[in-house]
């Protein structure tokens, strides 16, 4: 059995995630306070008690769902023996979750990952007016029809596919006048739904050029080391290791396609069976099971997940 660690992206985050494995096991508890240190705030009094509205701030979002998953890991190392470059084929991250990957494997601190997410999500937030920008997912349309819609939709303004999720689900992104435009046309076009999402910017397209040139930055004076297991990249699809290689993909991610469908595909060929999602929700276990055929997606993120874990690893 070949396994793979994945890591949930924004969306999965909910008021109280991570707080019992924070009352169950010390390991998890030095994680937030750590991740509370590196901010110089106390994330986790939010995401324990909220508000919502709070925690769902793109600032706030990133570095604590970083958190929950990395808090996972150290718990998953304690009381289970898990050793990720010694157990895992791949790790693989949604979007932020690439960061939260990266910190498993070893690239980054916790610390550098928390600060790099907190930048990330004031610069991507800052890098559209309010109001400007929108995403849309597209239901029941494969990828080749939903980029040929955002190209028809875009009229001169932006509009591309930014999530590529499995499923016949993708998300484009743009400007919020071409993503309604493409909703349309994908309805007409036979999408079964085209649902406008509740983001506070469009991620993952071109709008996001200055959190990307944001991100270039804040990389570049942070220590990258390579990691213990390859990390399958959002942007490529394919996996990678080199430290170079690791910082030119995260920056193009911000602007890029999160091509995810793919990035399980690829791990599913090179002979995983087995995906553990690390973290807050089931996002990625669901998708796991559309996406590769035959594959287990199972999810990790309560002391009661962990106990499972680990009695099927003794077994």
């Amino acid at each position: 059995m070949s396994i793979a660690l994945t890591f949930p992206g924004q969306g999965s985050q909910a008021v109280g995630m991570g707080k019992a494995l924070a009352e169950a096991f010390p390991q998890a508890r030095a994680v937030f306070d750590e991740v509370d240190a590196a901010l110089s705030e106390k994330l986790s009094a939010i995401m324990w008690d909220g508000p919502i509205e709070t925690l769902t701030l793109t600032e706030n979002a990133q570095p604590a769902l970083m958190a929950v998953s990395l808090a996972v890991v150290r718990v998953l190392e304690a009381e289970a023996g898990f050793d990720i470059g010694r157990d895992a084929a791949f790790v693989a991250g949604h979007s932020l979750g690439e960061y939260s990957a990266l910190a498993a494997a070893g690239t980054f601190s916790i610390s550098d990952a928390a600060r790099l997410l907190r930048i990330r999500g004031k610069a991507m937030q800052a890098a559209t007016p309010v109001g400007t920008g929108a995403m849309a997912a597209l239901l029941g349309l494969d990828y080749e029809a939903a980029v040929a819609v955002a190209a028809e939709a875009a009229q001169g303004e932006v509009c591309q596919a930014a999530n590529d999720n499995g499923g016949g689900q993708v998300v484009v992104s743009g400007h919020k006048a071409a993503v309604e435009r493409a909703c349309e046309i994908a309805k007409a076009k036979g999408a079964k739904r085209a649902i406008l999402l509740p983001v506070s910017a469009p991620f993952h397209c071109a709008l996001m050029q200055p959190a990307a040139d944001a991100m270039a930055e804040a990389l570049a004076k942070v220590t990258v080391r390579a990691p213990v297991v390859p990390v399958v990249a959002n942007v490529l699809a394919a996996p990678i290791s080199a430290p170079d290689d690791i910082v030119k993909s995260l920056v193009a991610q911000v602007t890029g396609t999160v091509r995810w469908r793919e990035c399980v595909a690829a791990m599913a060929g090179l002979g995983v069976t087995t995906f553990y999602e690390v973290g807050a929700g089931k996002v990625l276990s669901g998708l796991v099971k559309r996406i590769a055929d035959g594959a287990a997606g199972i999810a990790i993120g309560t002391p009661e997940d962990v106990a499972a874990f680990k009695t099927a690893r003794q077994g």
